[in-house]
C-alpha cells in the first residue's frame, strides 16, 4: 500500500455518484498515505553514533560540534541516518557506549587507541599555547623563560585529576607553584565545561592556557578579548612525551567491514571532512590556528 497509490482511489472524476465516496476514501486514506511516504523518504539504515552531548566543539545534542558533521556526511554517504547514544565523555565512554554495543561508531579518538578499532586518521592536531595578544610577551616553546613568571592553566583529567601532558611538561622543567589546574569534566550543568580553562583566560585569571588544539581554535575567536594561539613546542618531549595527536573514527574491534566502509568514505569525501574541519577552526600539526 505504501508504494502505489490505489488505482480506484484515484481523484480523476467528482461528477457523478461516486465522487463524493471517493473524496472521502481519500480523505480518510490520505494521513496514512502521507505516513508511508514519510516513511519511504527516510534511509532505512542507521548508522548509530555515541558522542557527548555537552562538548563543544566536537558535538552536543543539538548537533552543532564537528564531529556531528562529520557524522552527518559519513551517513549520507552510506544513505543511512544518524542515531545517537549520548554519554558524557569521561572514564568509561567506550565501554559503556561503544563496547556495550550501545552504538557502532564513535567520532573521535587516537589512531593508537586500544579499546576500539580506528580508522585511518583523518586529522592531525596539536596542543597549544593561548595567550592573551596584549599579554606582552609571546610564548613558542616549554623552555620559554617566560612560562617561570606567568599564571599557567592546564587541564587535568578524572575526578583523580590526573595529570594531561602540558602538565607533565611543565613538571619536568620545575614549571609548578604557578600552574593552575582545571578538571576537564568541569561542571556539566553548563554548556561545554572544558572551555572553562579559556574563561578563565579571558577574565586574566590566568596568563596563559596549555590546552587541546580543537578547543582553542573553536573558543578562542568566541572569547571576546583577542587572544594568540600558537603550537607547542617540541612536538614530543624527550624521552617520549607527544603533544601531536593522529585522531580517527573508532568502531568495535571486531567490526572490520565498518571500519573499512567508513576510511573509503573519509577518503572519497576528503575535501568535504577538511572544509569542516577549517570552518571550526581545527588547527593541524604544522598549521597555525587563525583565531
Amino acid at each position: 500500500m505504501c508504494s502505489r497509490f490505489p488505482e480506484a482511489l484515484t481523484p480523476r472524476g467528482t461528477s457523478g455518484g461516486e465522487g463524493p465516496l471517493r473524496r472521502l476514501l481519500l480523505l480518510l486514506l490520505l494521513p496514512l498515505l502521507a505516513a508511508c511516504a514519510e516513511t519511504q523518504a527516510k534511509p532505512s539504515r542507521e548508522l548509530r553514533v555515541c558522542a557527548d552531548p555537552n562538548n563543544l566543539p566536537f558535538s552536543n545534542e543539538k548537533g552543532e560540534g564537528f564531529e556531528n558533521r562529520l557524522a552527518e556526511l559519513v551517513a549520507r554517504d552510506m544513505g543511512a541516518r544518524v542515531k545517537y547514544t549520548w554519554w558524557a565523555q569521561r572514564r568509561g565512554f567506550i565501554r559503556n557506549t561503544l563496547r556495550a554495543g550501545e552504538c557502532d561508531l564513535v567520532m573521535g579518538v587516537p589512531s593508537g587507541f586500544e579499546l576500539a578499532l580506528p580508522t585511518r586518521p583523518y586529522y592531525r592536531s596539536t596542543y597549544v599555547f593561548v595567550y592573551r595578544r596584549d599579554a606582552g610577551f609571546e610564548v613558542r616553546s616549554f623552555d620559554d623563560p617566560v612560562l617561570k613568571r606567568v599564571k599557567i592553566g592546564v587541564h587535568l583529567v578524572g575526578d583523580d585529576y590526573s595529570n594531561t601532558p602540558p602538565a607533565h611538561a611543565l613538571g619536568t622543567r620545575g614549571i609548578i607553584r604557578n600552574v593552575r589546574g582545571y578538571t576537564l569534566y568541569g561542571d556539566y550543568s553548563k554548556p561545554n565545561p572544558p572551555a572553562d580553562i579559556l574563561t578563565a583566560l579571558a577574565r586574566k585569571e590566568i596568563d596563559v592556557a596549555v590546552v587541546w588544539g580543537p578547543l582553542a581554535g573553536y573558543f578562542a575567536p568566541r572569547a571576546g578579548v583577542p587572544l594568540e594561539v600558537v603550537p607547542v613546542s617540541p612536538q614530543i618531549d624527550l624521552p617520549f612525551l607527544p603533544f601531536v595527536f593522529d585522531i580517527s573514527m573508532g568502531v568495535r574491534r571486531e567490526d572490520v567491514k565498518l571500519k573499512e566502509e567508513v576510511e573509503a568514505i573519509l577518503a572519497r569525501r576528503r575535501a568535504e571532512v577538511e572544509a569542516i574541519l577549517d570552518e571550526y577552526g581545527v588547527p593541524r600539526a604544522g598549521r597555525r590556528a587563525k583565531p
